[in-house]
């Protein structure tokens, strides 16, 4: 999983081409931290048809502000560098994070 930061979000996401997933998250958010072995499984899961990368957005916070980040943990998708789909909060299970991720494979 790549690991993002305020100084390559913009190459990395925004300028790419293709379907990448993006998991927004902080290192002091419990339930990041719970749901972090599950983004990581689902990475080893899917990662040869989708690259996974994950933004600390305590380390970045104007980006996760430029991107809408309004809770953590954040799991966005993202096509040709625009966001096109993402769940928030308690929203952001294993399960429907992998049925989205389905939607977009």
């Amino acid at each position: 999983m790549k690991v993002l930061d305020k100084k390559n979000f913009e190459t990395e996401v925004v300028q790419s081409e293709g379907t990448m997933l993006v998991d927004f998250f902080s290192e002091t958010c419990e339930p990041c931290q719970a749901l972090m072995p599950s983004i990581e499984a689902l990475d080893a899961k899917y990662s040869d048809k989708m690259p996974f990368a994950k933004l600390d957005t305590a380390k970045a916070r104007r980006v996760a502000i430029g991107q809408k980040i309004l809770g953590i943990p954040a799991i966005a998708i993202y096509q040709d560098g625009k966001k096109v789909e993402e769940l928030v909060k308690d929203d952001a299970t294993p399960e429907s994070v992998e049925a989205m991720i389905q939607k977009y494979i």
